[in-house]
């Protein structure tokens, strides 16, 4: 064989295994000789274009929606409602006591062991409002605006983890993959502003929540419908700002010359998560305007600081209420606001009811408080949906991890009861629905699976939860998941 000949095979060769490298699968079965490729990736492509037009406009609306957007307020780690909410004098009564064996039997406990002690409520109840509705001492605050909420005090769910708990809340599933409750109203929705990200998350409490990013991912939705972290110091958008040296006129023709490749690309391809990444670049670029003038709470007057307890510059869980009310006030849909912090087993001072829960409870009562002041103040309540909660509650009996005494005062993870509240558009406020038994640990009647609880939030929306479905891995997929869920009329005003 001649040099030429064996170089031109060898051309050959590179070019050929290049091809291949291009080549998807794809493309494969598209263009597979039986053509049973190419029929079922039409069947895949038009259900998913029904879903995309079902999610934007499609069969799902109901004419009774009261609320435009929600604002979840997620206590990361479950606050003790024995310690908040649910005022059991009974508890008191047998404060110290051998914990009664069927409380155990059967039970699942992240660290309890053995026979714990009962441990009664350590702060002070009373009643307020016309509701008369039982707050804690250590939310003074809060005790001013009980009757603008509803209590739901029999919350339940089947995680006692915090990762698959906080997926269940989230995300209706206790498995990472599935989109979260912001990704399905965005992807139903759509958003009133354009400028600005449909679904906006913001943190507080110094870490992030134990499963991260998860809690605000897209699924199998498609991506541009994820939650968008900003922050409440610093750049409010990780690169928001052009780098040094770069105009905003570079900026824009960069992006301009970077879209006609994404467009060549989808041509080639068809991958619909290039559409996606083109449309996620245009916000961006317009983000670069709109969310600095979002987060400035500069704007804001001396007493609107005061009445939240805000920290400019500081990441903190008053700054994120304002910031929430500043961001619905710009037609973002959905704000999810996530405080790290509650877990409060007391194996150390952070964790103890005595110490690290009053702090927590003090960082989140003025603000809280003056969010729902401030929406009414403006008109907003009525059509803002606000929810607060954890992703459990804590027993009724003191942590003895792993048999033996914590150092403080604390209660392991209970999933078989825990309080909610909402507030707003379309809620049955000044009123409290179920009752746990007399001492706080199981449900004494009208349960509320966390399946019911979403299925509620999106009637409020105006969404049927039967028919916002997606259809992935052969199921159309719902937020409420396969078993069945009702919409708990009696939360309903």
């Amino acid at each position: 064989m001649s040099f030429l000949s064996s170089r031109r095979q060898s051309l050959q060769s590179e070019a050929t295994a290049e091809q291949l490298q291009l080549d998807t699968r794809r493309q494969f079965l598209r263009s597979c000789a039986t053509g049973l490729g190419a029929t079922w990736m039409a069947q895949q492509q038009l259900s998913q274009q029904q879903a995309l037009a079902s999610g934007q406009g499609g069969g799902f609306h109901l004419p009774t929606a009261r609320a435009k957007r929600v604002i979840f307020l997620h206590m990361i780690g479950a606050p003790s409602q024995l310690e908040l909410f649910d005022y059991k004098p009974e508890l008191q009564r047998f404060d110290g006591q051998d914990c009664p064996q069927e409380f155990l039997e059967n039970g699942q406990f992240a660290f309890i062991q053995g026979t714990p002690k009962l441990l009664g409520p350590i702060y002070d109840f009373k009643q307020y409002g016309e509701s008369g509705a039982w707050v804690s001492e250590q939310l003074p605050h809060f005790q001013k605006v009980v009757d603008k909420v509803c209590f739901v005090k029999t919350m339940q769910t089947d995680q006692f983890n915090h990762g698959p708990a906080q997926l269940m809340v989230q995300c209706g599933q206790a498995r990472i993959g599935y989109p979260s409750i912001g990704s399905w109203v965005t992807w139903g929705l759509g958003s009133e502003n354009e400028d600005l990200p449909g679904f906006i998350v913001l943190l507080s409490g110094g870490r992030q929540p134990r499963v991260g990013k998860a809690l605000w991912g897209s699924g199998f939705l498609p991506s541009v419908y994820q939650g968008v972290q900003c922050r409440s110091k610093g750049d409010p958008v990780l690169n928001v700002s052009n780098p040094d040296g770069v105009s905003r006129d570079e900026r824009e023709a960069t992006l301009k010359a970077l879209d006609r490749l994404n467009a060549i690309n989808h041509q080639a391809f068809g991958d619909p998560e290039t559409l996606t990444r083109m449309k996620q670049y245009e916000l961006a670029f317009r983000m670069q305007v709109a969310v600095p003038d979002a987060m400035d709470l500069s704007q804001e007057s001396a007493a609107i600081h005061e009445e939240y307890g805000v920290e400019p510059g500081k990441e903190s869980f008053a700054n994120n209420c304002l910031l929430a009310r500043r961001l619905a006030e710009r037609g973002v849909r959905y704000i999810q606001l996530y405080d790290w912090g509650w877990d409060t087993h007391g194996s150390n001072a952070s964790e103890a009811l005595e110490k690290g829960f009053v702090n927590k409870c003090r960082q989140v009562d003025r603000p809280m408080t003056a969010l729902l002041n401030d929406l009414e103040r403006r008109g907003m309540l009525e059509d803002t949906l606000v929810v607060w909660g954890g992703e459990f509650g804590r027993t009724s009996m003191a942590e003895n991890r792993g048999g033996v005494k914590a150092p403080f005062k604390g209660r392991d993870h209970n999933p078989n009861a825990f309080t909610f509240w909402m507030a707003g558009a379309g809620v049955n406020v000044g009123t409290t629905y179920g009752e746990t038994d007399e001492l706080g640990y199981q449900v004494a009647h009208s349960p509320v699976q966390l399946r019911d609880f979403h299925a509620t939030m999106q009637h409020l929306l105006g969404i049927d939860h039967n028919k916002l479905v997606y259809p992935f891995q052969g199921l159309d997929q719902k937020l409420v998941g396969v078993k069945p869920a009702r919409v708990i009329e009696e939360l309903l005003a």
